[in-house]
């Protein structure tokens, strides 16, 4: 198999598992995450995260501090660093710390997890990270979501609610990739309890258990689905919806799990996408060139039955029609790629 191509050897391009564990961590609004190591890997992820988050029209600053180690430290252990800077964090409000280790940290081998259960007043928990040592962003993004799972009692099952599991909160449409799930769900009466981890407090993962039913933002993530399943008995749904037909067994798929009837909202979702489809009839048999990486891959088979819906033909003279980094969400994310097609063929 040709390296550069390999699942395996692909996960080298991922980034560090900082970045996939503040993705997660900085979402808690009233927390401090620490970064345990250099300055300069805190400013490059801080810098990054800022440019995400007010791309997406959120203003907010993550809340991101280093403990700053210089040589000092990295001879001599960096574990007073820590607890000052925790002590500080906890001192100025923060609701929760959480702490992630750099490869610095993690190659001096600082004992992190007996700093973090000293007594701050405030919960203190560390995430297992180790920057490029302890592995990839999505190594990263599970060890976080799995940290703060720990931060949730037991619940009581909320009646008509679900949960949310792993947003990627680093891709430009996640807003509109939640609204249609939420909108399908709504067609089955069933209301988002907890959004874990976007955009909540500190004291709303203390509910993480009250969901009827998870839901992840994709199968990657169903290493942490069994973990919550194993902990909490709550099934999940291993995907959003993709595509229109993932929309129509997603409705299945969610009635069923709930004991909910979900025909009606069936026959009104597939009512929803044959009026989508009439108003690109404009799009009919149009040409389109398609360049590299696109149109061939298994997970775009939802985007090709669509063009074949639309009798688009391959042509090399026609428009270059471009796929998203991540594939559609459901019925409103193919809408969103026909207009963005629309535009191409007609310009």
């Amino acid at each position: 198999m040709n390296l550069k191509t390999s699942p395996s050897s692909s996960r080298r391009y991922e980034g560090c598992t900082l970045t996939g564990a503040l993705s997660v961590t900085t979402q808690v609004e009233d927390a401090v995450t620490i970064m345990h190591g250099p300055a300069g890997c805190a400013h490059h992820n801080f810098s990054l995260l800022h440019a995400v988050m007010a791309d997406q029209g959120c203003l907010r600053l993550p809340s991101v501090v280093s403990t700053d180690l210089g040589e000092r430290d990295i001879i001599f252990g960096g574990e007073e660093a820590l607890e000052r800077t925790v002590r500080r964090a906890a001192d100025n409000g923060a609701a929760a710390v959480f702490v992630l280790t750099t490869c610095i940290a993690g190659t001096i081998g600082d004992d992190v997890a007996s700093v973090c259960a000293a007594d701050f007043g405030v919960p203190v928990i560390p995430v297992p990270t180790a920057g490029f040592l302890g592995g990839v962003f999505t190594d990263g993004l599970h060890a976080a979501l799995t940290a703060l799972a720990g931060a949730a009692g037991p619940a009581t099952a909320m009646s008509g609610t679900v949960t949310i599991i792993g947003e990627k909160n680093l891709e430009f449409e996640v807003e509109e990739n939640y609204r249609e799930v939420e909108r399908l769900l709504a067609a089955l009466g069933v209301d988002v309890g907890l959004r874990f981890v976007r955009a909540v407090r500190f004291a709303d993962l203390a509910t993480l258990g009250a969901g009827r039913l998870n839901i992840l933002r994709e199968p990657a993530l169903a290493p942490v689905g069994e973990t919550l399943k194993k902990r909490f008995g709550t099934p999940y749904i291993p995907s959003f919806p993709i595509g229109m037909e993932g929309s129509i067994s997603f409705l299945k798929e969610a009635g069923s799990a709930l004991g909910v009837p979900s025909d009606d909202a069936v026959a009104a979702e597939e009512e929803r996408q044959d009026e989508m489809l009439a108003s690109f009839a404009d799009m009919r048999g149009a040409a389109f060139s398609p360049g590299p990486m696109t149109l061939h891959a298994l997970e775009y088979a939802p985007v090709r039955r669509v063009m074949e819906a639309l009798d688009l033909k391959e042509d090399t003279g026609g428009a270059g029609l471009a796929l998203p980094y991540s594939p559609p969400v459901g019925t409103a994310g193919i809408r969103r790629l026909l207009h963005r097609w629309r535009r191409q063929i007609h310009a």
